[in-house]
């Protein structure tokens, strides 16, 4: 491509721009230009032509202006004891600044039991809010009007149950579930592979989740009917390449199992997102990203022969390293969050988390929580970083790293295709074993010091015990089961009864869609628990491969 021709595509784009930063002029008071090209450097013999934001296959990001147009959602992920104590937080976050809500659910919520059932005890609203009818989730949303924020949800095997409440909850607002926008992760497969909160097999997992496909295209258009996560393969121990080939991946076996339900792509690929991880090389995880969205658009297009541009955009969600974070003079962690931020940001981020100084050692206080968000809002209006549209583009290194890291993940893409896909290598124990062989290779560097982690191995210190941290309240458990033995007494059990039978029924239908019938239960009170049990009895649970 000439000069001339850079210099008239160029022109085209930034006419393209215009309307949109017409509508956001408080993002247009820069004196920076918005866009540099292969024309702002002095010597272009090196230089190859690598496309404009917005255009495929994305490399520089998935809308035109990027965050001179909108910055990023900003998003804090926060969860604990009740939904009466959530809501507290969920407000006083807004009232922070925050843009958007994610909502962390405890353990027996993830895996689909109650909080009175006994394989709660002990970890009710440990590591999340205990949700366990809609009851519940009217209270955790109380005061937050549904139609104006977006939600993040981060449930898996039961995200039918929990997507369903949030709609109930929405429509008892007054508000239609065409007006909602958010996401609920729903990745299933990342859970046999690198997490664990799984309760069904594949075959049904995968049902329920092209159900919701299904369902939302239609029914909830705005919403992010998936979230592709790489995140949690790569807190396991993943290297860059392999959190986004293993990711991708698991977003290829979703689209195949759509299209084989009979969806077309262009009707719901457009509302897939992925979630990524923001590691500590700054420079790695921005050409990761970039990698990443290039991979998608590619395959999108020439595998499943997406027509809409809109299913060729990688749009992701990030949060920041939760693995990296260190017990260790924790104020460390604020250095190693903004690093991350910064990564996340010059990457092209959609959304955010920060992640707190406190959570190697506890959940986040508020004021741990308001600085990880001020970190973002920082970052945002202060740094300068979203004043340019990519701007590392056409750096020799970020080039480099993008191509180096694109090459090595399809390398990865390619076994596991041979291999008959996803399902089959996490089945054969192949992607577990890849990122145990990562944790381990990482964990003998540090022990090692071939590997320097401040203030663990390198520069530590004498600490006293770190004071203030946040305790849960050991009462959560209890209260929660008052709340389900009340709930029980005043509901119409007979209405319960009859639609868990519609859903034992469903679940044994193939033909039948059980978002309609899921949402029918929870709207008469049906528990978490009692619908999650239908289904594992007609489904089964799954039991995990040990071939590694």
């Amino acid at each position: 491509m000439s000069i001339e021709d850079i210099k008239q595509q160029q022109e085209k784009w930034e006419n393209s721009v215009q309307k949109t930063l017409e509508k956001h002029p408080e993002r247009k008071t820069f004196e920076e230009k918005r866009l540099y090209t292969p024309t702002d450097i002095e010597n272009l013999d090196y230089v190859e032509d690598i496309g404009f934001p917005g255009e495929y296959p994305y490399t520089r990001g998935v809308q035109p202006t990027m965050y001179r147009g909108r910055l990023w959602t900003m998003r804090q992920y926060a969860g604990f004891a009740t939904a009466e104590e959530s809501n507290k937080r969920y407000k006083y976050l807004l009232e922070q600044g925050q843009t958007g809500l994610s909502c962390a659910f405890d353990l027996p919520t993830q895996i689909g039991y109650d909080s009175d059932d006994p394989i709660s005890e002990g970890e009710v609203g440990k590591v999340g809010v205990a949700i366990d009818s809609l009851k519940d989730m009217e209270i955790l949303f109380d005061g937050i009007d549904l139609s104006k924020v977006s939600t993040s949800m981060t449930i898996n095997a039961p995200a039918s149950v929990l997507l369903a409440m949030y709609i109930a909850v929405a429509e008892k607002q007054g508000n239609p579930s065409t007006s909602l926008s958010g996401t609920i992760q729903n990745d299933i497969l990342k859970e046999y592979a690198a997490r664990g909160t799984y309760i069904f097999p594949p075959k049904p997992s995968m049902r329920l989740i092209t159900d919701i496909f299904a369902y939302c295209s239609t029914n909830v258009p705005l919403w992010n009917t998936i979230s592709i996560s790489g995140y949690h393969i790569r807190e396991a121990g993943s290297t860059a390449a392999q959190e986004i080939a293993f990711t991708i991946a698991d977003g290829i076996a979703y689209v195949k199992a759509a299209v084989k339900a009979g969806l077309d792509v262009d009707t719901f690929a457009g509302r897939l997102s992925f979630f990524w991880n923001a590691h500590n090389n700054v420079l790695e995880e921005v050409g990761k990203f970039r990698a990443a969205r290039r991979i998608w658009a590619r395959i999108m297009k020439e595998k499943f022969n997406a027509k809409s541009s809109k299913s060729m955009k990688l749009r992701f969600h990030t949060q920041t390293a939760g693995s990296m974070l260190t017990a260790q003079q924790p104020d460390n962690n604020i250095v190693r969050v903004t690093l991350q931020t910064v990564a996340a940001v010059l990457g092209g981020t959609q959304s955010l988390h920060t992640n707190s100084r406190d959570e190697a050692l506890a959940l986040p206080t508020e004021e741990s929580v308001r600085t990880a968000l001020r970190t973002q809002q920082i970052v945002a209006y202060e740094s300068g970083l979203a004043d340019v549209i990519d701007p590392l583009a056409g750096s020799y290194y970020v080039e480099a790293i993008t191509d180096k890291i694109e090459k090595e993940a399809l390398e990865y893409i390619d076994k596991i295709e041979k291999m008959g896909g996803a399902v089959e290598a996490i089945e054969a124990g192949y992607i577990q074993k890849e990122i145990q062989d990562s944790a381990y290779k990482w964990q003998k560097e540090v022990e090692n010091n071939d590997r320097i982690i401040v203030g663990v191995n390198k520069f530590q210190i004498e600490e006293p015990p770190v004071k203030n941290l946040m305790r849960i309240d050991a009462t959560a458990g209890e209260l929660q089961k008052e709340k389900l033995a009340k709930l029980r007494a005043e509901r119409d059990n007979e209405a319960v009864k009859m639609s868990l039978e519609e859903l034992r029924t469903a679940c044994g239908d193939e033909n039948v869609n059980l978002m309609p019938v899921i949402l029918k239960c929870v709207k008469t009170y049906a528990t978490l628990g009692e619908i999650c049990r239908v289904m594992r009895d007609v489904f089964g649970e799954y039991e995990p491969h040990t071939n590694i």
